[in-house]
């Protein structure tokens, strides 16, 4: 029995652990809007942290976009498109039981604690008609890491995400 469990709490662990890495990605629309009509969009506004992230974050969306049937025009497109990108320090604390410890052994164990901290980029895609009509926005949570290129695949990634169902069907 004590077998079993052994193996069972680590194969649990490992089954879960894509989920914990995959990225938070949340999609809202006007359900009254046809987004088949609209076939074209402009860039209203990029806005990131860092000025290299800007094209990298158009080029993107740019991408499904085009994929989906749409054409970017430079200006009057039936949607306006915003992209903000927001990056944030998050921190967790960790501890570690070493020695012994527990009911039976009284308790003679000793514990460390840490402060991780990470990165984690948030990037906010905001679709309108008009000049305030919101019809369309997506976010993407994801943690950062210290390498621009892995940060890059994440961000194709996460917009691949985004537009993985667009457009939405009317009244859906």
């Amino acid at each position: 029995m004590k077998f079993k469990k052994l193996f069972a709490v680590p194969l649990v662990a490992l089954m879960l652990t894509p989920v914990a890495f995959a990225a938070a990605v949340s999609v809202d629309y006007d359900h009254s809007v046809n987004f088949n009509q609209p076939k074209t969009y402009s860039w209203k506004a990029v806005h990131t942290a860092n000025s290299l992230w800007d094209k990298r974050v158009k080029d993107a969306i740019n991408r499904e976009l085009t994929a989906k049937g749409w054409n970017e025009v430079p200006a009057g497109g039936d949607v306006q498109i915003v992209a903000v990108e927001k990056t944030s320090l998050h921190q967790e604390y960790d501890t570690l039981y070493d020695g012994f410890g527990g009911r039976r052994f009284g308790g003679f164990g000793e514990s460390t604690t840490s402060l991780d901290s990470y990165k984690v980029g948030t990037l906010f895609v905001n679709m309108f008609e008009g000049p305030n009509q919101l019809i369309w926005k997506a976010t993407s949570s994801d943690d950062l890491s210290g390498n621009p290129d892995k940060n890059e695949k994440k961000l194709d990634k996460d917009v691949h995400d985004m537009f993985k169902h667009f457009p939405p069907k009317a009244g859906a």
